[in-house]
């Protein structure tokens, strides 16, 4: 069995090239691609340019950067405008057990209202051991089932390939590009 290699980070690929690298690269790189690419879109552009399954892409890979990382706490300190839309992203994906997980990790915060950004941060600020005993279990939990989230994310990664629009950095060339016109550029020796 080989060893796939990471891929690192997103360098102007189109959404049909990243999806290409499947099998060639290390799933976890290319949707960590993906999100590089959809977060370079969302500075450029501004969140109200981003498709719901782009949106989807950001708040999974956040669960599973920040949760791997720091636990929920870190999740819900440093990726609070991205909440709200964390549960259902996970059940997008059909990751219905860690969904259930972080459901229970905002709950635990005790926020009296809508969950928005500003009450997460409040909440997060206040000294709380319950609240974070609560989140330590749920981390530990986490670990036990959650698994690898990059496969499914993949996967609807590839079944709404439509609807995710990369924009190349300026001056960016993708890997395939390079290579075409490599390609084109040498003789043809068969004559």
């Amino acid at each position: 069995m080989s060893v796939l290699r990471w891929l690192n980070g997103y360098s102007g690929q189109t959404t049909e090239e990243l999806i290409a690298l499947e099998g060639a690269f290390r799933t976890d790189s290319i949707v960590a691609a993906f999100a590089q690419a959809i977060a370079q879109k969302a500075a450029r552009l501004g969140d109200a340019h981003l498709s719901t399954p782009e949106r989807v892409v950001l708040a999974v890979e956040a669960v599973e950067d920040r949760v791997n990382s720091g636990g929920f706490d870190s999740l819900l300190r440093y990726e609070s405008a991205l909440v709200p839309a964390i549960v259902p992203s996970l059940e997008a994906i059909g990751c219905h057990a860690v969904a259930d997980l972080a459901r229970s990790a905002i709950e635990a915060i005790d926020i009296d209202g809508p969950i928005t950004a500003n009450a997460i941060e409040s909440a997060m600020d206040e000294e709380n051991d319950a609240r974070d005993d609560r989140l330590d279990a749920l981390d530990r939990r986490y670990y036990e089932i959650a698994g690898d989230l990059a496969d499914p994310l993949l996967e609807f990664i590839k079944s709404n390939r439509d609807q995710i629009k990369l924009i190349r950095p300026t001056g960016a060339r993708s890997l395939l590009d390079r290579a075409s016109r490599s390609l084109r550029r040498r003789p043809d020796r068969s004559k």
